[in-house]
């Protein structure tokens, strides 16, 4: 029993990372007052970049260094016609989810059915070892990072003015642009960042989950990212658990799967998604709780001549 307690832990672990990754960088980007639809895109487009780094026989460090510039490079697209120009935040990210799927698939056509090895995991001395718990410490290096990310995050936030900054630029970006902020210049910074996360999450999907390529991996993954930002009112550390919930889900139903349970593959597979909408009817039951949280000037478009 403690085995497959540990198992499930492990498998929520990892089924997590990639969600967490993704949902940290845009609730930065929320934060600023930014909204970008393109999370799924821009997984994509990471993960088939660090997929053919990784395939061309470079270290997976590299690859996912490959991703994560890949990202951002998507959110750089983003922020040019959102911030620069101006453009509808919900349609420039819908179009860059649209992009990084094509695009994606077009890149990665002679990589599929290829495989790769996975990246190696770190056991830590004595703490691997111990009943259970040693799941938490049998896991590749950026499972790690990803349960110190939120921590991360929260800090800066919170804690530094660098995060304050950011905060108020969500918040009141006309009165931080008078008292002597580049708003634009900040919004573009978490921009970059947030596109930068979802392409860790993606390279992760494709170097660890499921080491191979297949079309539109992504399965969904970056709306869920999307969903959870609300659902944590934009708490990091509630990220985290949105994302457990969801990769808990996601691995219980292999799980179930495994041991015969005879309920339908199509609603097992479906079972995460599920819970997830329920979790986000639920928070959304009390819309005071979102407005107080949410960003004041989420997806609204600033010029500095107004």
């Amino acid at each position: 029993m403690e085995q497959v307690i540990a198992a499930l832990i492990s498998g929520t672990l990892v089924a997590a990372t990639p969600l967490i990754f993704a949902a940290i960088g845009e609730l930065v980007v929320e934060r600023s007052g930014v909204l970008n639809l393109g999370v799924e895109g821009m997984m994509l487009i990471g993960a088939v970049c660090g997929f053919a780094v990784a395939f061309a026989g470079y270290p997976a460090s590299v690859a996912i260094l490959a991703a994560a510039l890949a990202g951002a490079g998507a959110a750089l697209a983003f922020g040019v016609l959102a911030l620069s120009l101006a453009a509808n935040q919900y349609a420039t990210g819908l179009a860059l989810t649209i992009l990084g799927s094509g695009l994606s698939a077009f890149l990665g056509h002679e990589y599929g059915g290829k495989s790769l090895q996975s990246i190696a995991k770190i056991r830590v001395p004595l703490l691997s070892d111990v009943p259970v718990l040693g799941a938490f410490f049998s896991q590749d290096p950026l499972v790690y990072l990803a349960l110190i990310l939120p921590f991360g995050i929260w800090w800066f936030l919170n804690r530094t003015k660098a995060g304050l900054i950011v905060r108020i630029v969500g918040e009141a970006p006309h009165s931080a642009h008078a008292i002597g902020y580049r708003v634009i210049r900040i919004r573009y910074f978490t921009t970059l960042f947030g596109g930068a996360m979802a392409g860790i999450g993606g390279a992760y999907l494709a170097l660890a989950y499921t080491p191979l390529w297949i079309e539109d991996m992504t399965a969904g993954r970056g709306w869920i990212a999307l969903a959870l930002v609300v659902f944590a009112a934009w708490s990091p550390t509630r990220v985290m658990l949105g994302a457990w919930l969801f990769g808990g889900m996601a691995v219980a139903q292999l799980f179930a799967q495994g041991y015969g349970i005879k309920v339908p593959t199509q609603l097992l597979a479906a079972l995460p998604y599920i819970v997830t909408i329920v979790a986000l009817v639920i928070i959304s039951r009390n819309p005071r709780t979102l407005r107080l949280n949410a960003p004041a000037s989420l997806a609204q478009p600033f010029r500095a001549d107004h």
